[in-house]
């Protein structure tokens, strides 16, 4: 599947913004029917980043949350001024 389909945007929130400086961490909406591991390579690809663990969540209105650790190598606050989230 095609990566842009299986990562849909970045979240940008106070939760997120916090994730990003404390524990390395980057939020991303995903493709509902996306497995763990197509989330994982679909970042990986999208970021030139090296993906550690990946915790999903669906929340009540339908909408699937990947919270994505990176590896130390790659800081998430880079990616995030990459994104311009920062």
């Amino acid at each position: 599947m095609d990566p842009y389909k299986i990562v849909k945007y970045p979240l940008t929130t106070e939760k997120s913004v916090r994730l990003i400086e404390a524990e390395n961490k980057l939020i991303f909406v995903v493709y509902l029917k996306a497995s763990k591991k197509e989330i994982k390579n679909a970042v990986e690809t999208l970021f030139k980043v090296k993906v550690l663990k990946i915790n999903t969540m669906i929340s009540p209105q339908g909408i699937k949350k990947a919270y994505v650790k990176l590896s130390h190598e790659t800081p998430a606050i880079d990616v995030a001024t990459q994104l311009g989230l920062m």
